[in-house]
């Protein structure tokens, strides 16, 4: 079972977009104090200010602050925050204002009556104030003062991006530790409900071949070999969670070949594969349950019985089992104290591995007195 969380996207095209954003704010911003290099170098110390506001906030003030529950202390941490950004935008503005003042007091103003070629050639006539105390300076235009507007909405903005940003991130952290604990349950689930059936399965084998021991040495021995072969299977081929569809149906055939060693003549049993076989992955042992219930209910040591195993591949994604055996009005009392824990396992683990993709149906009793057991499996490759 896959789960699948959905996620915001790269952050690095994440913090690209949000700064190609800021920075497009800060550079459509009014020019009325400020021109060319000076506004520049204002606009990129508020984007240096800015970006430390935001990390500051994301990588601290939220986790800390917002989600420790202590709200009052994050929206003191805003209010710092924009203030701090506005009394520094308008100190760089003051300053980089008054520097081509500075450099005009350091300069003598020219004297009454006196033209030099650096003092207005090409502008009107001085007038007596010009003539007496040289050309006028430029009036300071004190637009917005402390309070900047376009700042203040840039700050918010950054802020509150930085704060959706956290909560993002939080949220994606929270949704990969619940899909890791639930891959990891589910992972338990099914090596328990695997622990189970594995031993289920070999409980019955090994009475069988014991009671074969008894009647038969060389046939025990063989019996021995294709368990053998069967344990290789279940402990090594099956590690990775699927099996190629061709070993599993192989392991049927072996246990099915097991089982025979040890029935009668009365018993008819066919099994039947599909040709040409279409490779795919397979849970490993999902069919073992089915085959095991046919042949530990559907067997008489003294009356006619009939087991027919049929799979088939209507295409190459689609497994189709049917399973018949007969049925007794007195079966036997099973030997072990898990009787029927395997098909009810069996039934957990395809709601598990094949949620939406299996159809399972079960008829107790069929019009010929006959168990039936009908599962499509629909096969990833």
């Amino acid at each position: 079972m896959v789960i699948s969380t959905p996620r915001l996207g790269p952050p690095f095209l994440l913090h690209l977009l949000i700064w190609g954003v800021l920075i497009t704010l800060l550079a459509m911003q009014p020019q009325d104090r400020t021109q060319g290099a000076e506004f520049i170098f204002v606009q990129t110390s508020m984007l240096f200010m800015l970006a430390l506001v935001f990390y500051l906030n994301v990588g601290w003030a939220v986790p800390r602050l917002l989600y420790g529950r202590r709200v009052v202390p994050y929206l003191a941490f805003l209010v710092a925050a924009v203030l701090s950004i506005l009394v520094v935008h308008w100190v760089l503005e003051e300053n980089s204002y008054s520097q081509p003042q500075q450099e005009q007091q350091g300069s003598e103003p020219p004297q009454p009556g006196q033209h030099g070629s650096d003092f207005r050639p090409h502008g009107p006539p001085p007038n007596n104030f010009e003539r007496e105390f040289g050309p006028r300076r430029p009036m300071r235009q004190h637009r917005f003062g402390l309070f900047n507007p376009a700042i203040f909405i840039t700050t918010l903005l950054a802020l509150g991006l930085g704060t959706s940003v956290a909560a993002v991130q939080r949220g994606q952290r929270e949704a990969e530790m619940r899909q890791a604990l639930e891959q990891e349950k589910l992972t338990t689930e099914l090596s328990w409900l695997k622990a189970q059936i594995n031993p289920h399965f070999f409980f019955n084998t090994l009475n069988n071949i014991y009671a074969l021991t008894l009647i038969d040495g060389d046939r025990a021995r063989e019996a021995l070999h294709r368990l053998s072969r069967m344990m290789r299977y279940v402990l090594y081929e099956t590690q990775t969670g699927t099996a190629p569809l061709s070993q599993e149906l192989l392991f049927v055939r072996d246990y099915i070949d097991l089982m025979q060693l040890r029935l009668t003549n009365n018993v008819h049993v066919e099994y039947h594969t599909p040709e040409p076989l279409h490779e795919a992955p397979i849970a490993p042992m999902i069919l073992l349950t089915f085959v095991e219930n046919a042949f530990k209910h559907g067997v008489s040591t003294v009356s006619p019985s009939s087991i027919r195993i049929h799979i088939r591949q209507p295409d190459a994604q689609t497994l189709v089992a049917t399973i018949y055996n007969t049925l007794f009005e007195e079966r036997p009392t099973p030997l072990d104290e898990n009787h029927g824990i395997g098909l009810v396992n069996t039934k957990r683990r395809l709601e598990l591995l094949y949620p939406g993709r299996h159809c399972l149906t079960v008829t107790e009793r069929t019009p010929d007195n006959e168990y039936h057991i009908h599962l499509t499996l629909t096969l990833l490759s």
